[in-house]
This record gives C-alpha cells, sequence and structure tokens, in this order.
C-alpha cells in the first residue's frame, strides 16, 4: 500500500507570526515532503518493503555505514521524520506541562538547560540532520543529533521531538542563522502537549 502525504495538522500561515512563513511550510511540506513520499513509493513498489509500515521499513533498510543508506531509506525515514515534525509545532500555549517539565529537569537540571543542549545539538550538526530529544532504551532522556535522515529508530529509540536543520526548513525564514532558528524552534513553535504525549 502506498504511503500519502498527510495534511498538515493546522493551516499554511498558523505559524507565520510565531517564526515559520506560509511559504516555508509551503515549499518544506508541499514539496520536500510530497517528493520523499512520491519517491519512496516509486522505489519500494514490488520489492520486499511493500506493503510494510513505515517503522518496519525505517528500521529495516537503515545501515549504520552513512554513505550505504539505499533510497529507500533516505525517502522512507525522511517520510516518517517530518510526519513528527509537523506534530510536535503548532499555534497556541507554549507552557510545557508539568509532567514533561519534571522529566526535562530531572534528565538536564532545568529546562533552560535542556533548551541550550538542544539548541547546541542542532546547531552543531555539521550539513543536513536533526536534532532530537529521544527516551532511550533503558528509560532515561537524551539529546541527539543524527545526519541526513537518520532518526531515532534507528537505535531502537522513542523519539519524543525532533527538529530538522536540513537548511530547507530554515532558509526562507532565517537564512544562515542556524541557531535563531533553533531557539525560535524551542520558544516559540513546540506543541509540547504533543510531546508529553510522547512521554
Amino acid at each position: 500500500m502506498a504511503f500519502t502525504l498527510p495534511d498538515l495538522p493546522y493551516s499554511h500561515d498558523a505559524l507565520a507570526d510565531l517564526g515559520m512563513s506560509k511559504e516555508t511550510l509551503e515549499f518544506h511540506h508541499d514539496i520536500h515532503h510530497k517528493a520523499y513520499v512520491d519517491n519512496g513509493n516509486k522505489l519500494i513498489a514490488g520489492t520486499e518493503w511493500d506493503g510494510k509500515s513505515l517503522d518496519d521499513i525505517v528500521k529495516g533498510t537503515y545501515k549504520a555505514d552513512a554513505v550505504a543508506q539505499s533510497g529507500i531509506f533516505n525517502n522512507a525515514s525522511q517520510h516518517w521524520n517530518h510526519n513528527l515534525f509537523w506534530e510536535v509545532m503548532g499555534p497556541g500555549e507554549k507552557k510545557i506541562p508539568g509532567a514533561l517539565e519534571k522529566a526535562l529537569t530531572e534528565a538536564f537540571g532545568s529546562v533552560s538547560k535542556f533548551k541550550e543542549d538542544f539548541a547546541a545539538a542542532g546547531a552543531g550538526q555539521f550539513g543536513s540532520g536533526w536534532a532530537w530529544l529521544v527516551k532511550d532504551k533503558d528509560g532515561s532522556l537524551k539529546i541527539t543529533k543524527t545526519e541526513n535522515g537518520v532518526n531515532p529508530l534507528c537505535f531502537g529509540q522513542t523519539a519524543l521531538l525532533g527538529c530538522d536543520v536540513w537548511e530547507h526548513s530554515y532558509y526562507i525564514d532565517f537564512r544562515n542563522k542556524r541557531p535563531a532558528y533553533l531557539t525560535n524552534f524551542l520558544d516559540k513553535l513546540v506543541n509540547w502537549e504533543a510531546v508529553t504525549a510522547r512521554l
């Protein structure tokens, strides 16, 4: 069964006042994400991965050697990554729920230290990739970063929050200022209720 591009959970202009323009969402969701879906469907058709779940395809096609990733992995993982990315952003309340605030404070010392370390991970990812807040296999919370389309599924981790640091995610609004984009993402764009639900 072919994968489909999900609708955004908000309008294209819903985040404009929060630092992510309608133009960015039109390019990022409607063109970039759609290309991952369309290309992935073409590559998967007629292979052993046809009809498998997205999670199974990502985990089953991941290779530890970054240069060995297949087209199937790259497109499937980026589809998975973007599905999460749209879900963990949104307009509305930006207060971090108590359960998540407690977990972040226990893991990182404070919410502000978590934000500082998460932003540093994203800013420090050389080239394209992602910054993540994950629940590791032992239940602990960790901040990680991955290259290109690699994601926490590849390492048996649960992704709670992911931020796309490919240039197409921020260049229209922030040009080459990736650190400013990351700070804005954490302070204005994250839907912390959605992150807490993943906890």
